[in-house]
């Protein structure tokens, strides 16, 4: 089959709000490049499976590529996708030059390429996300294994934001505990809360794509009775008179959403009230810039600050509702 790729030149602070306009615009699948240096000094103490080639794209910079089936109106994807790119700067995220080509490829081309570069991935004291294509022994009894296809939904656990969501979660999570996660894209904070003891997880994605993904990646590790996904723009199903069977109690004692800053200051009220007395929200996906326009949201919605976790350019807070 032949799909049409779409490829924008950006930066790596505005690759997930962009991969999301490529996906409600209707792509079949988008992958990312982003600048990598072999050579820069990692923290390698819970181990280190891969490395991917080192390529020339400049630091901070990245290519997003979009594919689109046949009978697609590529020139109309392509007027909306460089409108709400632009749109970017009004909420002062930089995407760059922003420059955008086209090409046909063939299915082979793209769509499963990447999964020669996702090895097994530790990423925590407890957590190794293995792609279910991969073979991978455990090296302790006390190390979880988070089975994962991403399929075309957003998150295989290796980019920095999910990574640091992760490790929060393993300090905050308590056995028993139903949780909420806000933006699942592939399911994977969901599988780690379980495999960390909790006993419910409703995981909300407005992507079908992703809701698709991430009932499949429940079902490979055996949570499709823990885990409930549904399809929810952020909080909104919570606050539905008539609501699908949720799966957990509210209100809950964690919620944790890996998404892009500017959609975490939108429902802070809602995560508060979504929250126990004591609960905490991780958030996640906020990039260096606007670290302090979120921990003053955080903080005037009345949450406290626990935590502050940072991997390379990306923060997540963890804030205890009083």
């Amino acid at each position: 089959m032949i799909w049409t790729e779409i490829k924008i030149h950006t930066t790596e602070e505005a690759v997930e709000m962009i991969s999301n306009f490529m996906h409600e615009a209707g792509a079949g699948g988008v992958t990312i490049d982003e600048h990598v240096d072999n050579n820069k000094p990692r923290d390698t103490s819970l181990g280190e499976w891969y490395e991917i080639p080192p390529n020339d794209i400049p630091e901070g910079e990245a290519w997003i590529y979009g594919y689109f089936p046949e009978g697609t109106d590529i020139d109309s994807v392509v007027k909306q996708v460089s409108q709400r790119t632009e749109e970017l700067r009004e909420y002062d995220i930089d995407p760059g030059s922003a420059t955008i080509s086209v090409k046909d490829v063939s299915e082979d081309d793209w769509a499963n390429n990447w999964k020669q570069y996702f090895k097994p991935l530790r990423v925590s004291d407890r957590l190794t996300i293995k792609p279910t294509w991969e073979e991978y022994t455990p090296e302790s009894e006390d190390e979880r294994i988070i089975e994962l296809d991403p399929g075309m939904a957003f998150g295989t656990g290796a980019h920095p934001t999910t990574s640091l969501c992760l490790r929060t979660l393993e300090g905050v999570i308590q056995e028993g505990d139903e949780v909420i996660d806000v933006g699942t894209g592939s399911g994977i904070l969901a599988i780690g809360a379980c495999l960390l003891g909790a006993s419910r997880v409703l995981a909300l994605d407005l992507d079908p794509v992703a809701v698709s993904s991430a009932t499949e990646n429940a079902r490979l590790n055996s949570m499709d009775d823990r885990i409930t996904v549904v399809e929810s723009d952020l909080l909104s199903v919570l606050g539905k008179g008539t609501v699908p069977e949720l799966g957990v109690k509210l209100p809950v004692r964690v919620v944790v959403a890996n998404i892009l800053a500017e959609i975490i200051l939108l429902f802070l009220d809602d995560a508060y009230q979504a929250l126990q007395p004591g609960g905490y929200y991780i958030a996640s996906g906020i990039y260096k810039n606007k670290e302090q326009v979120v921990k003053e949201g955080l903080l005037a919605a009345g949450f406290e600050i626990t935590e502050t976790a940072r991997d390379e350019d990306w923060i997540a807070f963890v804030a205890r509702k009083r």
